[in-house]
């Protein structure tokens, strides 16, 4: 076959250690359009690492020994910059009787069911068992979030329209 001959072996071919321009922009074209969060990739001694979401950066690595790189670090699709959301719990408040309730998935938090609406809930309100208590948006699709305990909102721990991770504190509430 013409391809196993030297002439018309891509340029990544002839050093097997480092990848293509053109691979890489075919990587991060696919990857943006996936649904997979983290991607990780390694051709001999030079690894590529790329991560959607809140982080939403290209992390190229290149070998010790000097070795020639085909490609510059690559910033993928821009994101939102990323604001402080309180991911710890402050001492004063995990030594009251309070429960965490965590984000059960990657995505966008917000507090209401649109623009205009008002929130779920709110510091100070009562909530039961089942109780949608807020909103994470993951690929265009909007999930609500059920209470699994009954209590009171105590503090609201992410901003409106802020991004958040799997397990990130959300809330806390006083149990009943």
């Amino acid at each position: 076959m013409e391809k196993n001959t030297p002439k018309s072996a891509p340029k990544a071919a002839t050093n097997e250690g480092t990848f293509d321009i053109s691979e890489i922009q075919e990587l991060l074209k696919a990857f943006t359009k996936s649904n997979v969060n983290e991607l990780k990739l390694e051709k001999g001694d030079f690894k590529i690492t790329i991560r959607q979401g809140a982080t939403g950066a290209v992390t190229m690595v290149a070998p010790a020994a000097p070795a020639p790189v085909v490609a510059p670090p690559i910033v993928a699709a821009p994101s939102a910059p990323v604001t402080p959301s309180a991911p710890a719990v402050p001492a004063a408040e995990e030594a009251t009787n309070t429960i965490i309730i965590k984000s059960p998935m990657i995505g966008t938090f917000y507090r209401a069911a649109g623009p205009g609406k008002s929130p779920y809930v709110n510091v100070g309100d009562v909530i039961e068992k089942g109780n949608v208590i807020c909103m994470v948006e993951a690929m265009k699709l909007f999930n609500e979030i059920e209470s699994e305990i009954s209590g009171r909102i105590v503090k609201v721990l992410v901003d409106d329209a802020s991004p958040v991770e799997y397990d990130q504190p959300i809330f806390l509430v006083e149990p009943a």
